[in-house]
């Protein structure tokens, strides 16, 4: 972990406090913490640095990473392809990425891209804004994207068909920035950064994966500017009681809290000065992107994602 976002980080455990961590290094290089622990200067609890990789999330345990989908090789190598098929020149690749990217104008500060995985847009960020941070639960997809980041190449073996592989190789365009990128593991409903710290936050298919959709906006709110900010979120919107119960969706029910569709609501909420998202945000036009899952070279997972730009 890159030692400059230590003045960025604050304990997940403690929020809504603010209490800063106090470093223990003990590996060091080219300013990178290699080895090391973050700890709590309020109540003490420890947050380990391995491999360069800072593990700040305060809700998952070693234990609950072993059974979760999104820690095993094929499907990293799955997320690898959605993310950077497009410099591949495959003919099947999505575009959504570079549409997103369009969407953003750069902007002085930090960034920070909630949900990142393997570090697409983390990655275009980091040629708009001063610093961008990619987040994520999954171990596994934090260490591929920091891989890209110090080696600026990767080789993935895609699934081809049964346990027949064939390798591709990922290279990195020269604009996107290793020395102003960083990738850490984090909740994006406790993030561990200071309020009013990002002028750029982006959500990309995340929202209807989280337990409580409410807590991931406000937590955005919490640590985006209150001007000269901007905010992305895009997402299918394919709600489900196995990422969160009903009450807790922001749309796709006909009553209650958050009737209606979940875009709409969202864009509602964002616009209104007087909502727990204030202060207002100006909301652009909403649209939409197909974005794409690769499982193999026969099955294609295609997904409408929809997308609010606001600024304020």
């Amino acid at each position: 972990m890159k030692k400059q976002l230590l003045e960025l980080l604050i304990c997940p455990h403690c929020l809504p406090r603010e209490d800063a961590f106090v470093a223990d290094i003990i590996q060091e290089k080219d300013g990178d913490i290699e080895t090391g622990t973050l700890k709590c200067s309020h109540c003490a609890a420890l947050f380990p640095i391995v491999e360069g990789v800072a593990l700040l999330d305060p809700h998952t345990a070693d234990s609950q990473r072993a059974t979760n989908k999104y820690e095993t090789d094929e499907v990293v190598s799955s997320y690898l392809w959605s993310h950077y098929g497009e410099l591949l020149d495959d003919d099947n690749a999505s575009q959504a990425y570079s549409t997103w990217a369009g969407l953003i104008q750069p902007q002085a500060g930090v960034a920070l891209d909630a949900g990142g995985a393997v570090g697409r847009f983390t990655f275009e960020m980091s040629t708009r804004c001063d610093f961008a941070v990619g987040i994520d639960t999954s171990l596994a997809f934090i260490r591929a994207a920091r891989q890209l980041m110090r080696e600026r190449s990767m080789v993935v073996p895609l699934k081809d068909e049964g346990l027949l592989r064939r390798e591709v190789t990922i290279r990195l365009p020269d604009d996107w920035r290793s020395d102003r990128v960083e990738f850490v593991v984090a909740n994006a409903l406790a993030l561990p950064f200071r309020k009013k710290s990002m002028a750029l936050f982006s959500s990309l298919n995340l929202v209807d994966k989280v337990p409580s959709p409410i807590q991931h906006l406000r937590e955005m709110n919490r640590v985006t500017r209150d001007k000269d900010a901007q905010f992305l979120l895009s997402d299918p919107f394919s709600w489900s009681t196995e990422a969160a119960p009903v009450k807790e969706w922001l749309g796709g029910k006909a009553d209650g809290t958050f009737a209606g569709k979940g875009l709409v609501n969202v864009a509602e909420l964002l616009a209104n000065g007087q909502s727990e998202l204030a202060p207002g945000w100006q909301v652009d036009a909403p649209g939409s992107v197909w974005w794409k899952i690769r499982t193999h070279s026969n099955h294609y997972e295609l997904i409408r994602s929809c997308f609010v730009h606001a600024s304020r």
